[in-house]
């Protein structure tokens, strides 16, 4: 099994619920108000007067299958608007209760 950590600008909350949605993806932790900035060209996301816009994230854990066809549905939502930007991370669960 691996975990997805999906960070998007809120603009794309609805896009990427569909997104779970469409691909069957049903145990999920969403993370509302989530501050950063991206490595390379993001603005920083802080919520504040200056940098009002925020981010939110998901996580899931999913089987190894999946993994391939949620990270096209996310390079595909990014690839929508650079600009608002979305990002996701795997990592091997080594084990669940």
């Amino acid at each position: 099994m691996k975990a997805v950590f999906i960070i998007f600008n809120q603009a794309n909350t609805e896009r990427v619920e569909y997104m779970l949605d469409h691909l069957e993806i049903r145990g999920f932790t969403f993370l509302e108000d989530v501050q950063g900035q991206g490595t390379y060209t993001g603005e920083p996301r802080r919520g504040t007067h200056t940098w009002p816009e925020m981010n939110s994230a998901v996580i899931t854990v999913i089987d190894d299958e999946k993994v391939d066809e949620l990270l096209k549905s996310v390079k595909k939502l990014d690839n929508r608007n650079k600009e608002v930007g979305v990002r996701a991370f795997v990592w091997n669960v080594e084990r669940t209760v």
